[in-house]
């Protein structure tokens, strides 16, 4: 375990900020979150060299200040964005056969602020009707083919193979947030259809 040194200061932790951002995207709650994990492996490094327990906690309270003027900094850059990130994420995620309410309740895990992802979400993925609708159902497709179930059953696959299927990717479909009638439609299309619902949705 390397020396706790000092303490880190505004400069230290808005390295850390920097070369975090230079990996990784993030939201303001995940730039707080490991500029905390900075302080506090810090800390547990003080303290294993017998720092007292009372002086590191005084160290990582009086850090909150640096640490609000970094995420200030890094969202004055850019780099931090929370409506930015989670229009990107809404997009991937989708693309990847999430659902809507599994996008935003991944968002939400963030700490991203309900009104950015409602407001994101009705921006990125159609406000609550045909659009949305769609985009939905281009989801649930994707997801289905993963589990080469409806329009993407092995052609070998006997009827009760492909049933079996279905109703296991059904089952998972309302675990991961899709509505019945969103399953229904994804597992009794057509693969032509499937295919391009599934191409426009990601060439959009």
């Amino acid at each position: 375990m390397p020396p706790a040194g000092p303490a880190p200061d505004h400069a230290a932790l808005r390295a850390a900020a920097l070369a975090h951002v230079a990996r990784f995207a993030t939201t303001i709650a995940g730039m707080e979150r490991m500029l905390g994990r900075v302080m506090q492996r810090w800390g547990r490094r003080a303290e294993a060299e017998g720092m007292e327990p009372s002086a590191v906690a005084s160290h990582i309270a009086a850090a909150a200040p640096d640490i609000a003027a970094v995420i200030a900094d890094m969202r004055a850059l850019g780099a931090v964005d929370d409506a930015r990130f989670s229009e990107s994420r809404a997009r991937s995620l989708t693309r990847a056969g999430r659902s809507r309410r599994a996008v935003g309740a991944h968002l939400q895990a963030r700490g991203v602020d309900g009104a950015v992802v409602a407001r994101v979400m009705e921006e990125t993925l159609g406000a609550r009707g045909e659009d949305a609708h769609e985009t939905e159902l281009a989801a649930a497709l994707v997801f289905v083919r993963k589990r080469r179930a409806g329009p993407f059953a092995r052609p070998d696959a006997t009827a009760e193979e492909a049933a079996t299927r279905d109703r296991r990717a059904m089952e998972a479909m309302a675990r991961s947030g899709f509505s019945r009638d969103i399953a229904c439609r994804a597992l009794e299309m057509d693969t032509q259809e499937a295919e391009e619902r599934i191409w426009r949705m990601k060439s959009a």
